[in-house]
């Protein structure tokens, strides 16, 4: 019981930093048919509820691909596409508008359950639906005539907006009416992307069968860039397969992207609780498309000391990195590189030069606990390795107490205190008596 209280307490505390950097930011949450269809809907329904309550404005477009072949299926109608692209004629778009007119009502009942011992008691939600959404003709390609599927013509965002600001949840379709007062069917992934660009959303969330885009390991990727996600669908597309929710999400990602959203999730709808995971911890648990990396290395400002000091503070307690205080920091910040992740120092080293001996002392060397089994430590030796080799030296040494064989593996061997440069050898405490580790960098 107490190591689940401290597990509670240490998560609601690691989520704070992200419940004050979503709250008053609009996500925009696909909810394709396959996440409607699911086990898991409830629980994503309670998690929208959780992320509402929490103050983040939130536009929810719901998707119906699954529902749209099946009730085809049963009425013995044989879907017809013309480059991954659904033609839709007078007939099967009766049966998207009966189809997506259930799913929202189904929706909206789902998001106004406010009953007792439910997550979302006491919640009290306003959902709004309505012709925000203005479609025109795909029209005609290749003498193929896609009849009544559609595409964006324009997003009333500010009517969106004013909902949003109202407290509401703005629950949008794949189907947009037009100015001449016709409905044309849309693929819910374009509706998301552009609503998203257009209201300035923060986020474009949307799920997947697997926890996110994997790898040929199976492993997940945790961050792609635009040009990433790109080639991922245009392989897909060179290979002549279908494109699946997944690869039509990354397409609207990388879109959104390049168009000012700073960044779009995939995660699982069959992991419990996956969007949380995803928007409330360092790591997250699915894959992100943004133009910048969660996780990048950098030189220091004077800005990064609170996070520095947090991070060799427990180090300098232990007695393993020697004591330095703020003031000391300040003016020494320009000798340190930072790996920085969603805006948490997770890393730092400093590099001293001696430019008589063409030596360096690489200093203060930490990773955060929770990074330790990692490549943060190469990655900062590299880094600082570069560095040196900029200006000019031809080794770095480090001393330590405890980290002995660490840096050992490294590549750094043994040295004495006669290798030291002289001013260093001077100052060195025969009292802490550290080992002296050096690595050629030339």
């Amino acid at each position: 019981m107490k190591e689940r209280t401290t597990e509670l307490v240490e998560g609601l505390r690691h989520s704070v930093p992200y419940i004050n950097a979503h709250h008053g930011k609009t996500f925009v949450i696909l909810l394709t048919g396959a996440v409607l269809k699911s086990n898991n809907y409830s629980s994503i329904i309670s998690d929208i509820g959780l992320l509402y309550s929490l103050g983040i404005k939130l536009v929810i477009v719901n998707g119906a691909r699954n529902q749209i072949d099946e009730s085809l299926k049963n009425q013995n109608i044989e879907p017809k596409y013309h480059k991954n692209t659904r033609i839709t004629d007078a007939v099967t778009l009766d049966i998207i508008k009966q189809v997506t007119g259930m799913l929202q009502l189904n929706i909206t009942a789902s998001l106004s359950m406010s009953l007792n011992n439910t997550p979302l008691q006491g919640a009290h939600i306003n959902v709004v639906s309505g012709n925000f959404v203005i479609a025109q003709p795909l029209g005609i390609d290749e003498g193929i005539d896609y009849c009544h599927t559609g595409k964006i013509r324009r997003i009333n965002n500010e009517a969106i907006d004013e909902q949003l600001n109202r407290g509401s949840i703005v629950l949008l379709g794949p189907v947009g009416v037009s100015v001449t007062g016709e409905s044309f069917n849309l693929a819910s992934e374009d509706v998301a992307a552009e609503v998203a660009i257009r209201v300035k959303a923060e986020k474009l969330i949307s799920f997947c069968a697997e926890q996110g885009v994997l790898d040929e390991q199976g492993k997940v990727i945790t961050d792609l860039f635009p040009i990433d996600a790109d080639n991922y669908v245009n392989r897909k597309q060179q290979l002549g397969k279908y494109l699946s929710s997944e690869a039509r999400f990354l397409k609207a990602a990388s879109k959104a992207c390049r168009n000012g959203v700073r960044r779009s999730h995939l995660v699982s709808y069959l992991i419990d609780g996956a969007i949380l995971q995803e928007l409330f911890s360092r790591d997250g648990i699915g894959t992100q498309v943004a133009k910048e990396h969660s996780e990048q290395i950098r030189l220091a400002t004077i800005n990064d000391i609170g996070g520095i000091l947090e991070l060799i503070r427990p180090l300098e307690e232990q007695g393993i990195l020697v004591k330095r205080s703020r003031e000391q920091l300040e003016m020494e910040i320009d000798k340190f590189t930072i790996i920085e992740r969603d805006n948490m120092t997770i890393g730092c080293a400093a590099l001293y030069p001696y430019q008589e001996e063409k030596m360096g002392e690489m200093a203060c060397v930490a990773i955060h606990p929770d990074y330790r089994n990692s490549s943060r430590g190469d990655l900062l030796i590299n880094t600082v390795a570069s560095r040196a080799q900029n200006l000019g030296l031809n080794k770095i040494f480090v001393l330590t107490t405890r980290s002995i064989h660490w840096f050992r593996e490294k590549g750094f061997n043994p040295a004495e205190v006669d290798d030291l440069p002289i001013k260093k050898k001077q100052l060195y405490n025969y009292q802490r008596n550290s080992k002296i580790l050096m690595l050629d960098i030339i």
